[in-house]
């Protein structure tokens, strides 16, 4: 008899589900808006800002609005400065919102913790209704629930002792102000619903918890009745949120038809994890969206980043895509189901992409120059701005840098200064007779016009032979005369960059500076 009872239980759910859907389709709102809300607990991290992106995408490919939204009714874990800095990670991203904080709107305040007197409001109307109700019990007893279910090994949840308390009871208790909360009345049911990426959910949120607090002690809503509240009045047609609040989503819809409210439609994006598939780690400093802003990237590599890490496009080839094309491209049924595996290599190709485009634009061009040639002036001096233009060329033909600090790093300080004296000794340990190499090379060089890599490789080699040396330990020296680094690009390439005055300046200065007479 067990087998049928399963079946007809399938069935039930079936068709509960699809009842659910058709509801959720016939009370969608043909205005599209989604709403990101993120806690100020901290900075922005990749996959909160990938929610947003899905968000932004999504409006904007349906001609919607895209909302902002600061859930800060947890107190204990404000970050002051964190909503400042949560908005500055969109702007960056180019992802601003239509509504929000400082942009404001008709459905604000856009800040929970100025929404309080709706929250009461809506509290009451539960409690009225008899969907809600007090709870006095106090966090002594709560905790003896707790200790007496680990005992018995069972999961700890309320046992729902003040929802039998009689309305003078309640009244009584209230004269005498004792501490409450509010707790909602949760259905012994199975409240299947349709994710816009998974499909049908089933979830029975009763087995695993008590009636849930949606009004706390200090008069504070909890993160899911006012998340219910605020999507309602603020109009949300959509909810594209993370994949840890897909339990939570039966309770949400419990919430809606305590108000006889219709829910949006829900989506929970896969979790994002480590290229191991490990969990991403606050303690990682490169999850945070200001690591990458700080490290140089370029906003439209991470978002380019994010998006081939969480699919949705339709191609895995998502480097170069500005925002209105990946709007354009955007659909909801291709977007990943299993976990997103971030590989730092994807970001590296996607910034090294939109370094090459700025480079090509004339008015990005200026600006990256301008860039360069601030920060080259304050360490090494003013520079020529038409040698910066042909180092970014060479940068990008080259393939020689990720990011465009890069330039300014170790690897490539011989761009901007001459070296010092640390490289001498170095020098004659790989070849006693370096001086007189180094005067005929420079020699050679004098009478080269063509001043190019293919050139100046043809002048080298053909010095080598001359002087009889192994090319590795002539390369060196040269290297080193150049730049004062044992690596590096070759050395033909080096004198290209640097142009034919810098490269006969600083042979010339090493070979004044290297012991011996000049011959």
């Amino acid at each position: 008899m067990a087998a049928p009872m399963k079946t007809c239980r399938r069935i039930f759910i079936h068709f509960k589900t699809l009842r659910n859907c058709r509801y959720y389709c016939e009370s969608t709102p043909t205005n599209v808006r989604v709403r990101f809300a993120p806690s100020p607990t901290g900075m922005l991290h990749l996959g909160g800002l990938r929610t947003a992106l899905y968000n932004y995408l999504f409006a904007r490919a349906n001609g919607g609005r895209f909302i902002l939204r600061i859930e800060d009714t947890d107190q204990t874990r404000y970050v002051s400065g964190a909503e400042q800095k949560l908005e500055e990670a969109l702007d960056w991203a180019g992802i601003s919102p239509h509504e929000g904080p400082s942009q404001g709107g008709n459905f604000g305040p856009y800040l929970q913790s100025k929404r309080l007197d709706l929250y009461h409001g809506e509290i009451k109307k539960l409690i009225q209704n008899g969907t809600a109700y007090h709870c006095f019990c106090t966090p002594k007893r709560l905790e003896l629930l707790r200790k007496d279910a680990a005992r018995r090994r069972e999961t700890p949840k309320y046992d729902n002792k003040c929802r039998h308390l009689t309305s003078t009871e309640v009244e009584e208790k209230l004269a005498r102000k004792h501490e409450f909360v509010v707790r909602l009345k949760m259905e012994w049911s199975e409240e299947p619903y349709e994710d816009m990426i998974k499909g049908p959910i089933v979830h029975n949120v009763a087995e695993i918890e008590g009636d849930p607090v949606l009004l706390k002690s200090d008069k504070y809503p909890t993160y899911h009745f006012a998340n219910v509240v605020d999507d309602h009045h603020m109009k949300i047609s959509h909810v594209f949120r993370g994949d840890e609040w897909q339990a939570s989503t039966p309770k949400h819809i419990m919430i809606y038809k305590a108000f006889n409210w219709s829910p949006p439609q829900f989506a929970h994006l896969p979790l994002i994890v480590n290229k191991d598939g490990s969990k991403l780690s606050k303690r990682q400093s490169d999850i945070n969206v200001e690591y990458y802003k700080d490290s140089g990237y370029f906003p439209e590599a991470v978002i380019n980043y994010v998006t081939k890490v969480g699919g949705g496009f339709g191609t895995d080839e998502l480097y170069g895509f500005n925002l209105p094309q990946l709007a354009e491209m955007f659909q909801v049924a291709r977007i990943k189901r299993q976990y997103g595996r971030l590989d730092p290599l994807w970001l590296e190709e996607a910034n090294k992409i939109q370094l090459k485009k700025k480079i090509k634009c004339p008015d990005e061009r200026v600006k990256l120059i301008k860039f360069i040639g601030n920060i080259v002036q304050k360490e090494f001096g003013a520079i020529n701005e038409e040698y910066i233009g042909r180092v970014l060329d060479w940068s990008i033909a080259e393939n020689r840098i990720v990011k465009l600090q890069d330039l300014v790093g170790s690897r490539f300080i011989f761009l901007w200064s001459t070296p010092t004296d640390s490289h001498i000794d170095a020098m004659q340990t790989i070849d006693p007779t370096v001086k007189a190499v180094l005067i005929n090379c420079a020699n050679k060089l004098k009478n080269v016009d063509d001043f190019t890599k293919d050139c100046l490789a043809d002048v080298l080699k053909c010095h080598i032979n001359e002087e009889k040396m192994k090319m590795m330990n002539y390369m060196k020296i040269m290297r080193m005369a150049l730049s004062g680094l044992k690596e590096g690009p070759p050395v033909a390439e080096m004198m290209a960059i640097i142009g034919k005055d810098s490269t006969l300046s600083r042979l010339q200065n090493t070979i004044d500076k290297l012991p011996g007479a000049i011959l």
